[in-house]
């Protein structure tokens, strides 16, 4: 077989991982294969190298200006925006999308895809910090808030920055077989699917850089295994009830029941991740009133169920 094209479009400001971690991921794939399956290039718009995030000086080649292009990937970084105000870096996207068959982002790289017009109408995900901006500067794209990733047709779009490589995961075991993207998972000891979706890692940090509750975050954060009830947060913040809930909800965009919960998931999965406790003794210690009561929330906000977690965390440590 013909080895797959995998062009992936570099620009100043790309962030490296968004580069690297795909890339690695297809070049792993053809060690594991014991063929080259993929070709893999990185390129930009127009001449000399590139300075991409941190620093990092990159060698970039000019696209081919013919050729059947197999999967073109966008990565993020903090000068997509710059690149996406760029007529030249739009229309090469634009156009490089017109001859491949598989057309995908990384982090923010959704922003380039969606100033090509090639997300419209389509569902697509980006890192959890900009999914609100993506959505109100492109009103036509559905956009989803946790997926790692995102497949609509022929577009794929990712989470943040280590999304990238599961993103690449997903392309390998569609082109070559589970089996194939499970060795290279393995490989870059990385899960083959990561349980749950980018909430998990959101909300902790939302909360914690929300100026006005940082303070009570911590303080929830060391006493979640009392009974937490709005009354007790609004007074520890120093406002009426009412008032703490409105602002709460306006400040961090959950309510302060629904903070708490993901707190206590938080803390859980640490637990879960980092010590031997059973199940029923991390419940009582992060304020769940039974183990029930914790696998519930945990499936209905990371998608699966705590043992499996575990076990999935156990595996990949092994």
């Amino acid at each position: 077989m013909r080895a797959k094209r995998i062009l992936i479009l570099a620009y100043d400001g790309a962030q490296p991982i968004d580069i690297a971690g795909p890339l690695q991921a297809f070049a792993t794939a053809n060690e594991e294969a014991g063929r080259d399956c993929y070709a893999i290039a990185v390129a930009a718009v127009g001449r000399g190298p590139l300075t991409i995030a941190g620093g990092l000086r990159v060698l970039a080649e000019k696209p081919a200006a013919r050729g059947r292009i197999d999967t073109l990937i966008v990565p993020g970084g903090p000068g997509v925006h710059a690149a996406r105000s760029q007529a030249a870096q739009v229309a090469t996207v634009r156009k490089l999308a017109q001859r491949t068959r598989r057309i995908c982002s990384v982090c923010t790289g959704a922003f380039l895809l969606a100033e090509a017009g090639l997300l419209k109408n389509r569902q697509a995900v980006t890192h959890w910090r900009s999914c609100a901006r993506l959505a109100a500067d492109f009103p036509d794209i559905r956009v989803q808030t946790d997926p790692i990733w995102v497949h609509d047709g022929r577009i794929w779009t990712s989470a943040g920055v280590t999304a990238g490589i599961d993103l690449a995961l997903a392309l390998i075991a569609d082109d070559l077989g589970s089996r194939v993207a499970l060795q290279v998972a393995r490989r870059l000891v990385v899960y083959m699917r990561r349980p749950g979706g980018q909430t998990q890692h959101s909300v902790p940090l939302a909360l914690q850089s929300a100026d006005a509750f940082g303070p009570l975050t911590e303080w929830v954060v060391a006493n979640l295994h009392r009974r937490l009830t709005v009354e007790q947060l609004a007074d520890r913040a120093g406002m009426a009830p009412r008032s703490f809930h409105r602002h709460f909800v306006a400040r961090t965009g959950l309510t302060p029941a629904k903070a708490v919960e993901r707190l206590r998931l938080e803390q859980a999965r640490t637990l879960i991740e980092t010590t031997a406790l059973s199940l029923v003794a991390i419940a009582a210690r992060v304020g769940f009133r039974s183990h029930e009561h914790l696998r519930r929330a945990f499936h209905r906000t990371l998608g699966v169920a705590p043992r499996q977690y575990r076990e999935r965390f156990a595996a990949i440590g092994a």
